[in-house]
């Protein structure tokens, strides 16, 4: 009689083992260095955003200090478009404040609600003014505030809680993208998925580049997230320098979720899944003990 397993099979078990140990390890050395990485956002955020302070009340020419670094704000022959330039009094090297505090910003609010939330990239990118909606509870009038998820891989929304460190996220976005208009601007961003243009929407992630809005896109993201690792300078067990991916935020998420607690089952819904196998192949079978191993920090 023959067997009723073929070969095939077993070298599709085989696969997705390999590919599970995979995930696991890339969970077990990338969740420790989350607190590092966030510490960092938040404080090269700050930085920036007070050197920029700085360099736009110093006259030209004049040396200030700021964000822990004395600079000098340059001199500039033409018209900047509304930049602020600074040089390094040592090595004479030129650079870009604006720019600075853009990516500082932006990089801390992509940390902070992909690591809050758990959602996909693409579903960060569609983030809009939108997805802030409010739900009333029936027996305490009290107001709970949800954060819609557009369908995106599942083609079904989703609803998340906004918890009180996500809400802070989410408000000093919206004061930066606001500014003193009343309205959140509108912004055409474009689908790769679908390959179309969407229509115009309160995206999150946007920003003014001369005068229009644009949205943070989705390169700009990956580019800022590797300077930040590379600041830190977190290296994984082979002595590499670490690398995350955007969905590296997502297994952590949900891999930490089910680890302190959260029924399986809840966890599928605020993920998106469709099969609860998936969700359950974010989980760490060795239970994360291994943990207490720090990360290498050059």
């Amino acid at each position: 009689m023959r067997c009723p397993v073929s070969a095939s099979d077993v070298s599709h078990k085989k696969d997705r083992s390999r590919r599970k140990s995979r995930m696991d390890q890339r969970t077990r050395e990338r969740l420790p260095a989350l607190p590092a990485l966030v510490a960092w956002a938040d404080a090269e955020r700050k930085a920036a955003a007070g050197r920029l302070q700085a360099a736009q009340d110093s006259p030209a020419g004049s040396l200030f200090t700021a964000g822990g670094q004395t600079l000098r704000r340059a001199v500039m022959k033409t018209t900047t478009t509304g930049r602020i330039w600074a040089e390094d009094p040592a090595t004479g090297k030129r650079r870009d404040l604006t720019f600075e505090e853009h990516r500082g910003f932006w990089t801390w609010a992509m940390v902070e609600v992909l690591r809050l939330t758990g959602i996909r990239i693409e579903e960060l990118a569609e983030l809009s003014h939108h997805s802030l909606i409010q739900y009333r509870l029936p027996a305490t009038s009290e107001l709970i505030p949800l954060l819609q998820i557009a369908p995106s891989k599942t083609d079904q929304e989703r609803l998340l809680v906004i918890a009180p460190e996500l809400a802070d996220v989410l408000a000093a976005i919206m004061r930066r993208i606001r500014g003193q208009a009343p309205d959140v601007p509108l912004v055409v961003s474009y689908d790769k998925a679908e390959r179309v243009y969407n229509p115009p929407m309160p995206l999150l992630f946007q920003w003014r580049c001369r005068l229009e809005h644009r949205p943070v896109g989705e390169t700009s993201l990956r580019g800022y997230l590797d300077d930040a690792l590379a600041a830190i300078g977190v290296k994984d067990a082979s002595g590499q320098l670490l690398r995350y991916t955007f969905h590296d935020f997502r297994r952590i998420f949900i891999t930490d979720a089910i680890m302190h607690g959260m029924p399986p089952h809840i966890a599928q819904l605020v993920a998106g899944h469709r099969d609860i196998n998936t969700t359950m192949g974010y989980k760490n079978p060795r239970e994360l003990h291994q943990m207490g191993e720090k990360p290498q920090v050059a």
